[in-house]
């Protein structure tokens, strides 16, 4: 897997990796938006992207925003596929109860992390295989620390 991709990009602002390290680069606003208690708006960031094949980008949340305003991205992680040209726009949403969030252009309202991908052969047979976890799902290793257990847990 190669160490980096380049990733061409046309807009205003270059997504910006703020840390050595780092496995999102921050995507900015190019609107003002403001978002009331409880409000959802999709927000252009003027970037648009073509990724390599066999990579996609992942939009996602950024952690201040989240725990500092309540601001995160309705759909999470956005995806991107390496086909798609347009604007990458972002659909926020304003958790808090009670106080207006107001985004400028230039605000860092997002990350994104581009990854390699594998495509899937999706193969239909009669019957899975087994595994150690089976069909247990939502739950199934409990909501407190130690073991894993399926004691009391219901689905």
């Amino acid at each position: 897997m190669p160490d980096d991709a380049d990733v061409l990009i046309t807009g205003g602002h270059v997504p910006v990796y703020a840390h050595p390290g780092d496995a999102g680069a921050d995507l900015v606003s190019a609107e003002h938006v403001v978002l009331a208690p409880g409000e959802r708006a999709t927000v252009g960031t003027g970037t648009a992207i073509a990724l390599p094949d066999g990579f996609a980008a992942f939009v996602m949340p950024r952690s201040g925003l989240a725990a500092r305003h309540g601001i995160t991205v309705v759909n999470a992680p956005g995806t991107v596929d390496a086909g798609y040209r347009g604007e990458i726009r972002v659909t926020l949403l304003n958790t808090d109860r009670e106080q207006p969030f107001e985004i400028a252009p230039g605000d860092r309202i997002a990350q994104l992390v581009v990854q390699q991908v594998v495509r899937a052969r999706f193969v239909p047979v009669e019957s899975l295989p087994g595994s150690h976890r089976g069909e247990q799902g939502f739950g199934s290793t409990g909501y407190r620390g130690g073991s894993a257990t399926t004691e009391g847990v219901t689905a």
